[in-house]
């Protein structure tokens, strides 16, 4: 099985498989596909033609997935023991509904904070949008901690795919330093400590390359990256 991915320092879509497939323990190799440079797209359509050109990707023999929910989707298939989604029918059923609102969603934060490892920014009012954001999204965290977090850290207790959905928002709430509650706060910090998440950010932290649209007009705090 081969995974193609976008930067780390910038990719959050490309995070979300990978991250997920580190944890479940699912043997990959790895693609990088530089975003926004020349060949970009011959590089995704060479390894799957009938793709949306998009990253990230997985092809396994004749079979290419993109799209990450449908990339979730397709490792629980392949590999129904890895705990991709919570073994619990009704956690499994909340963590598909809130990956489903991740993916289709909470465009304000995302736009206003994009996804870039390599900076740490002061927190400040974003806006009513991103306010909203948050708000939704650490209710979210909240309601699924209480009511099926017992078994561990995460959102469903073990890891799952609603956690890999989740992680980018993680990375944007540290690198903007925008306040969460506790048990948000709680959260953030297990999938900020995962061995699998600080191996993609040392990776990201001595990329090349840098993508300027995501990059933020503002003063860093720090700079975290070595160019």
């Amino acid at each position: 099985m081969k995974l193609l991915i976008g930067n780390k320092c910038y990719s959050s879509w490309s995070l979300r498989p990978w991250l997920l497939m580190r944890v479940a323990g699912i043997a990959f190799t790895e693609q990088l596909v530089p975003l926004d440079e020349p060949g970009f797209k011959e590089a995704v359509f060479a390894a799957a033609p009938g793709s949306g050109g998009t990253l990230p990707l997985v092809v396994d023999g004749d079979i290419a997935v993109w799209e990450t929910l449908a990339i979730c989707e397709y490792l629980h298939d392949t590999y129904p023991q890895a705990g991709i989604w919570p073994r619990d029918k009704a956690a499994r059923a909340q963590a598909r509904a809130i990956s489903s609102e991740m993916h289709a969603g909470f465009m304000a934060l995302r736009s206003s904070c994009p996804m870039n490892l390599g900076k740490r920014f002061a927190g400040r009012d974003r806006g009513p949008g991103v306010a909203r954001d948050v708000e939704r999204v650490t209710g979210l965290w909240r309601q699924a901690r209480e009511r099926f977090g017992a078994g561990g850290p995460f959102l469903y207790g073990e890891f799952s795919a609603a956690d890999a959905m989740y992680a980018p928002v993680v990375t944007r709430l540290d690198i903007y330093g925008i306040a969460v509650d506790p048990v948000s706060q709680d959260y953030m910090q297990a999938v900020l400590a995962l061995p699998a998440y600080r191996e993609w950010l040392a990776a990201a932290l001595v990329e090349p390359w840098i993508v300027a649209h995501d990059e933020v007009d503002e003063p860093a705090l720090v700079d975290l990256r070595s160019h």
